[in-house]
């Protein structure tokens, strides 16, 4: 993976800006005598804001961008002027992408639809000038608001492909080539294990100019859910799919126990996948005729859609798509989809390398301040004044 393009979990490090001080100028100017107050209230700091892309299809620009730090907000002045609002800091990510705060793992929020837009961290708000503070007993306020300070958190962005069909299955059980036998895709097919070393993902056309979204998940095996093989790497992207197709090569030598082991690799990542709609595939049927046929079905786990197929000679194709597309559409399923849980991270869920990285970036320096004009008393109470 250190040499793949499709990077799927990113640590980084945000601060939005803080607010600008108010200003606690008076006005002066000649044969105007006691002025008053026109200190100008302090811009606003910037945010740091995701927006989602559709056009993105990995986190590989925020591999090379770790510190992602918004402007601060300009302080008030004189004649009531408003202070610049900082600017707002707005990171591109493909949608599908979750987000968990790095320190203690809870989930946070998720980007899911083209052009969404989420407030990360919120920019500080700016400081009263001191001309909000005149009354009728205190004409001469000689005290302003300081502005808001700055919010920083260092976050996990973890890519979860958006896919209608998840492919779940050992290495070498034929995902790739079904993949390919249904789609336009081009994943690379080869006679030993782990072929697949990240997700591909390909478009189904169905009946009536219809399609939906097959995702090919790298194989699983025994104990992938404590970091066994490539399987707990890419075991999120399966937490967004609609539809789960486990596949198991007809000459297995059982079909039902490898089923059984997948399924438990899945609950134990994530209880909420033990409810998901499932079709079970056996695949590479070409070499079986209807006696051996026969003789399987009846070993079969129950209760679970199953179809019998070969990517290779079409059998079974047009059905396994017909029993995928009533799962798809069916309106239990899409209450599924509305409710789904993320997981919080945990050690067995970290990307270690990730995890290592650290910040050394200093923040911009914010130590130029004008003591005649601004006041930054730490305790002033941002709500006392309307």
């Amino acid at each position: 993976m250190a040499d793949s393009n499709f990077i799927d979990y990113v640590k980084i490090q945000c601060r939005s800006g803080k607010g600008g001080a108010g200003s606690r100028h008076f006005h002066r100017a000649k044969y105007v005598p006691k002025g008053g107050p026109d200190g100008g209230d302090g811009g606003k700091g910037g945010s740091v804001i995701l927006r989602g892309n559709r056009n993105m299809w990995t986190l590989l620009p925020l591999k090379y961008q770790r510190h992602i730090f918004a402007t601060n907000g300009e302080s008030g002045g004189a004649g009531r002027s408003f202070g610049k609002d900082g600017e707002d800091r707005i990171i591109e990510v493909p949608c599908g992408t979750v987000v968990f705060d790095a320190e203690t793992g809870e989930y946070i929020t998720e980007v899911t639809d083209d052009g969404q837009e989420i407030v990360l961290l919120k920019g500080g708000r700016g400081g009263l000038g001191n001309w909000h503070f005149a009354t009728s007993t205190n004409r001469t306020p000689r005290y302003a608001q300081p502005g808001e300070p700055a919010l920083e958190r260092t976050v996990v962005l973890e890519l979860k492909l958006l896919a209608d069909v998840g492919l779940v299955g050992f290495p070498n059980a034929g995902k790739s080539t079904l993949l390919s036998a249904v789609s336009a895709a081009k994943p690379k097919i080869a006679d030993y294990p782990f072929t697949t070393m990240e997700p591909q993902l390909g478009i189904v056309s169905y009946r009536d100019n219809r399609s939906f979204v097959m995702a090919d998940i790298p194989g699983i095996i025994e104990g992938a859910s404590e970091g066994r093989g490539l399987g707990l790497r890419f075991l999120r992207h399966i937490e967004r799919n609609a539809v789960l197709l486990f596949m198991v090569p007809a000459d297995a030598d059982n079909i039902s126990e490898q089923y059984e082991i997948l399924q438990r690799e899945l609950t134990e990542f994530n209880p909420d996948l033990a409810d998901k709609p499932r079709v079970l595939a056996i695949s590479k049927c070409d070499m079986l005729d209807d006696e051996l046929i026969a003789e399987i079905e009846p070993t079969l786990p129950e209760g679970v859609p199953h179809v019998f197929l070969s990517a290779v000679t079409g059998m079974g194709i047009q059905q396994l798509k017909d029993m995928l597309w009533a799962e798809i559409t069916s309106e239990a399923n899409q209450l599924l989809a509305q409710s789904i849980t993320h997981r919080a991270l945990d050690g067995h869920h970290r990307v270690a390398d990730e995890d290592a990285l650290e910040f050394e970036a200093m923040a911009p320096d914010d130590s130029e301040t004008d003591d005649e004009e601004f006041d930054f008393d730490d305790d002033f109470d941002f709500d006392d004044a309307e």
